[in-house]
């Protein structure tokens, strides 16, 4: 272990060792090297046998592993355990089941050294599904023991490209050009300066269930003044997992309502009622700006 490391990557995990193993995986593929960055696994009460997977990559990785007692969905305070506890100038949220490129934690770094300021970097994100659709096939598809073959592949045959590529079409990829770009901010791939993001307050740990702990962060780190940055060359797989998109939304509804009444503005406000893909589109129709909400956002409020 060496004392300074160019990014710290952050996974949150919960029940999930055979997803996190393909994660991990990718992880000792980057190019960058393994002296480059370290890995903190914050494992949210386990019961699975990922702490013994997890060991199996100590000499393979600068990694080490952080557990919290099972308390419910605590995502949000696993990565601020993260971020506490990194060394490196710079945060890389990667969630369990996404496989990087080989060039992803270099292209996430790029990022960051060619900006004049403080920036918060979006990757790209092939095969993640809403509800599971084509959970099979994609599964059969993935080439887990030469990840950038299969990235390659479904990027010329336009198979499975992130789902937010509807939006990059119609915006462009120019996020820091947009008044709302912190609602592309998905942890599933993404970065930002490790001090901005404690200035900022880190995560806010009053989300205990699925949803909008992301862009509630980068809504802050927006406000800050982080520069938001697509980074196509930092891209990933998500693995197919088990998931219900009826559930995921009747929570994310709730948080949505939570994050509208913390940060109180117009374009908050937007939330809740619009998908985040129209969301911009409103904001030029009705001129909306970015205005300082009314109350200090760094800390949680009342639900």
């Amino acid at each position: 272990m060496t004392d300074t490391v160019a990014c710290s990557v952050i996974v949150p995990t919960y029940d999930r060792a055979e997803l996190l193993r393909h994660t991990l995986e990718s992880l000792t593929r980057q190019s960058v090297g393994r002296d480059a960055f370290e890995v903190l696994v914050v494992d949210d009460g386990s019961r699975d046998d990922t702490r013994q997977l997890v060991a199996g990559y100590e000499d393979r990785l600068d990694l080490r592993y952080f557990f919290q007692e099972d308390e419910g969905y605590r995502v949000a305070k696993a990565r601020n355990t993260g971020i506490a506890h990194a060394r490196g100038p710079v945060s890389v949220f990667v969630d369990s089941g996404v496989i990087l490129h080989s060039g992803a934690l270099a292209a996430h770094l790029a990022a960051h050294g060619e900006a004049d300021g403080p920036v918060a970097v979006c990757g790209y994100v092939f095969c993640f599904n809403e509800g599971n659709e084509d959970g099979e096939l994609i599964a059969r598809s993935i080439d887990y023991a030469d990840p950038d073959a299969s990235i390659r592949g479904f990027d010329e045959q336009r198979r499975w490209l992130d789902i937010r590529e509807e939006f990059y079409e119609r915006y462009g990829e120019d996020l820091g050009a947009l008044t709302a770009p912190w609602l592309m901010y998905w942890t599933c791939n993404v970065s930002a300066s490790t001090a901005q993001l404690r200035e900022v307050g880190m995560f806010d740990e009053e989300y205990r269930s699925w949803g909008a702990e992301d862009i509630d962060v980068a809504y802050r780190l927006h406000l800050a003044g982080a520069r938001f940055v697509l980074r196509r060359d930092a891209s990933s797989i998500h693995c197919p997992h088990p998931k219900s998109f009826e559930d995921n939304m009747r929570t994310a509804a709730a948080n949505y309502e939570y994050f509208a009444a913390k940060f109180d503005t117009p374009i908050a406000h937007l939330v809740p009622p619009h998908h985040f893909f129209d969301i911009e589109d409103i904001i030029r129709e009705r001129g909306l700006r970015d205005i300082a909400p009314p109350r200090p956002v760094t800390a949680p409020v009342a639900r």
